[in-house]
């Protein structure tokens, strides 16, 4: 399949980063530097190389910080959606902005989320695998055992085709949202509800056999609370981001 990059990504910066306090309480925690880089910068990096040429950035906690530290950002263009005044959880501020993702699939992607590439970009692996006759949502899947800083037992199992499906109660399951996906912007277009999650998505794709995932070529490291910033600035150092 030929590679095409989805030209616009949904960034999620409009979370309030509970398990990063104390340091959120003075930076977003888009803004909290890993290896010298906001997190967010990282995530915006990665779309840049992969082609990807708008991301529509939510924001809400402590949003000045976020929206100055992006405004002079030309690659990609960045769009604030402003959530300032109510705070929609995912799936809401994925409907809040479809009017600036248009009606072609487009990237998600959560901003605590790094990885060391393989030897391939894996958002342009995410570009060629995705197959919209088959797909409603391709997530990126890292190997729960093998990735840094995961303390759930696993989100998903996949089978051989790639196809997904959701762990059950009490199961340990081999791969984990690794906090990327492409997903069809129809999805969403019906929701007369302004706060919902994302989550309950995924798991209706992969009840209708819809929902797949694109296995992660490198290392995983889940940024998610404060003591995980020296484990993966030690991980990063020794390779290259």
């Amino acid at each position: 399949m030929s590679f095409t990059a989805p030209s616009k990504a949904m960034v999620f910066a409009a979370g309030l980063g509970t398990r990063m306090r104390p340091l959120t309480a003075t930076v977003p925690k888009p803004m909290i530097k890993v290896a010298g880089k906001p997190m967010i910068d990282h995530m915006l990096d990665r779309f840049a190389r992969a082609g990807t040429r708008t991301a529509i950035v939510n924001v809400h906690h402590l949003a000045d910080q976020i929206e100055a530290h992006l405004s002079t950002r030309t690659d990609p263009e960045v769009i604030i959606s402003d959530e300032r005044d109510e705070l929609l959880d995912q799936g809401g501020g994925i409907a809040k902005a479809l009017p600036l993702l248009g009606s072609e699939p487009f990237f998600l992607a959560n901003t605590d989320a790094l990885w060391l590439e393989g030897p391939r970009q894996n958002l342009r692996r995410m570009a060629e695998a995705w197959d919209p006759v088959r797909m409603d949502i391709l997530l990126l899947v890292a190997a729960t055992t093998a990735s840094v800083g995961v303390d759930w037992p696993g989100d998903f199992l996949m089978a051989a085709d790639g196809r997904l499906t959701r762990r059950a109660e009490f199961q340990v399951a081999p791969f984990v949202y690794a906090g990327v996906g492409i997903v069809k912007p129809e999805l969403f277009a019906a929701q007369a509800r302004r706060v919902f999650p994302l989550a309950p998505f995924f798991f209706e794709a992969a009840q209708k056999g819809r929902l797949y995932g694109q296995r992660l070529d490198g290392l995983w490291l889940h940024v998610g609370v404060p003591e995980m910033i020296a484990e993966a600035e030690w991980i990063i150092s020794r390779s290259v981001l």
